[in-house]
């Protein structure tokens, strides 16, 4: 399972990536949501099929898809991402205004369940590689403090500019997990991210899990850590 991230800024730009996301309703009375963003060249539906199998009943969940664009790593091909990615180290350049952008378009969907009922403090955001990095960048950036962020194989987006970025979320819970056998992001890059995150936000409030064997996709005991996370942070009411 291959998945990476985007969104739109304002209040009717965002509709058409909500409208278009897939989603899987709860089967009670939706009092959480998470928002959860595909890797590089995959779509949400994958992630949404997969997390039927976890899901909890009061939580909505929506797995947007990323604008097609061209991407430098790839070569300038055209496909589904939430940003460009010009390399894969932490010293690479990064395209700060398409992140940035792409940020505001997840706050907007944020905003957007805001208004319908469900308060910020019970929506969380994850992600898995480059949508991972940008559930984490939006999170801190963030006006509001969230539920938590689940941030799988990935890393933190110009991670040079925090704290300064940062809105003071100092008790974000963060769930963080990293195949120790991933080649495209090398497990020691999540590990610095996880330093890094500690700078920011409460140590306590950040889990690192690594995986044994686990390349550049997701398992189901991952996402068994992922279901306990979500249940601990957005518990029924």
């Amino acid at each position: 399972m291959k998945h990476l991230l985007q969104c739109m800024c304002g209040n009717n730009m965002s509709l058409p990536l909500l409208k278009e996301a897939a989603t899987v309703s709860g089967s009670e009375k939706e009092t959480a949501a998470v928002i959860f963003l595909h890797g590089l060249g995959d779509t949400g539906q994958g992630w949404a099929d997969t997390m039927t199998e976890f899901q909890l009943p009061h939580v909505k969940y929506i797995f947007p898809h990323a604008p097609r664009i061209p991407v430098t790593l790839n070569l300038k091909s055209v496909m589904p991402a939430w940003f460009d990615l010009m390399g894969l180290t932490p010293d690479s350049p990064e395209d700060e205004s398409g992140i940035k952008k792409a940020a505001d378009n997840i706050k907007a969907i944020i905003e957007h369940e805001a208004k319908n009922g469900i308060p910020p403090n019970r929506i969380m955001l994850g992600g898995f590689s480059q949508g991972g990095a940008l559930s984490l960048y939006t999170a801190l950036t963030c006006q509001h403090q969230l539920g938590g962020v689940v941030a799988l194989s990935c890393w933190l987006p110009l991670h040079k500019s925090f704290p300064s970025a940062s809105s003071g979320n100092r008790n974000l819970p963060i769930l963080q997990c990293h195949g120790e056998m991933d080649t495209m992001i090398p497990v020691q890059f999540g590990a610095m991210t996880a330093e890094m995150l500690k700078s920011l936000v409460d140590p306590k409030m950040i889990t690192f899990k690594t995986y044994p064997g686990l390349s550049h996709s997701s398992s189901h005991q991952e996402m068994e850590a992922v279901k306990e996370f979500i249940e601990k942070h957005l518990p029924r009411i």
